[in-house]
């Protein structure tokens, strides 16, 4: 255990007395700017799991900040005073076209990396080289984005800041996430996988497989092409009514364009 996680690992009220606190805070923000801490990690079985003393030290920081004016910001923005927007510089590699982004304190951009505007990258969020985040996206907090992710216009990736020991988001290598899409409540979609536009996915939401056949919750699989979908309601009052859920129509493989397989999955 690091002298930082042994820090932000104590009980809230002994925590947020230390007069240390700021300087940690500090080395926690720097950190997870570096990529060299992460809000989530996954494990030797391909599970993740949230990393609970970050979160921790992240609401921290929310309780010991207050809100000020963001200087210079268009029209005028008031934030917590740890969380302002990133300054990107040109050694980041990362290209933030002008039109209203934001990239907040405490998140991490690889090299690579393009925001289009407007988009909105939140605290303790991780993106992975080469990502795409288009125009009207949102990464939350603490989600965690892997490599040559496409993040459609208006995609929507739920942030899980708390409870702490709760696992954020993940969307895993590769995968293309279509326009309108929205990932919720710790949901993984596995490297690869494929999203049409305005596909839902939430912990509790079933994922049926056309392919394999079953149905999986909290979890998209590696190389699945999902496509809003529904399934028949049960119930006394329940005849002609069908409830949302998406359904895995195909498998690419490691030589299937992910755009031209999910224009087959739709036009199928």
């Amino acid at each position: 255990m690091t002298s930082l996680e042994a820090f932000f690992s104590r009980e809230t009220a002994t925590l947020d007395a230390d007069p240390g606190l700021r300087a940690s805070l500090d080395e926690l923000i720097e950190g997870l700017e570096a990529g060299e801490l992460r809000a989530a990690r996954r494990l030797g079985d391909g599970t993740w799991e949230a990393v609970a003393w970050v979160k921790a030290g992240i609401l921290a920081g929310f309780r010991a900040s207050a809100v000020v004016p963001v200087p210079g910001w268009p029209g005028g923005a008031r934030d917590k005073e740890l969380f302002f927007p990133r300054e990107l510089g040109a050694g980041s590699g990362v290209r933030l076209v002008p039109g209203g982004s934001a990239v907040r304190r405490g998140a991490f951009l690889s090299r690579g990396v393009v925001v289009m505007p407007p988009a909105y990258v939140n605290v303790g969020a991780w993106v992975g080289e080469g990502t795409m985040i288009d125009s009207h996206a949102l990464v939350g907090s603490c989600a965690q984005v892997g490599a040559r992710v496409h993040l459609s216009a208006g995609a929507q990736i739920g942030g899980v800041l708390e409870p702490a020991g709760s696992r954020p988001v993940i969307v895993e290598d590769g995968a293309f996430v279509g326009a309108l899409c929205a990932l919720v409540e710790g949901v993984v979609v596995r490297e690869g996988a494929v999203l049409a536009p305005g596909t839902i996915v939430s912990r509790a939401t079933p994922v049926l497989d056309l392919v394999r056949g079953g149905s999986h919750r909290g979890e998209v699989p590696a190389g699945a092409v999902v496509v809003p979908g529904s399934r028949p309601a049960s119930g006394p009052h329940a005849a002609g009514l069908s409830l949302y859920a998406p359904v895995i129509v195909k498998y690419r493989d490691a030589s299937t364009d992910a755009a031209t397989v999910l224009e087959e999955a739709l036009r199928g």
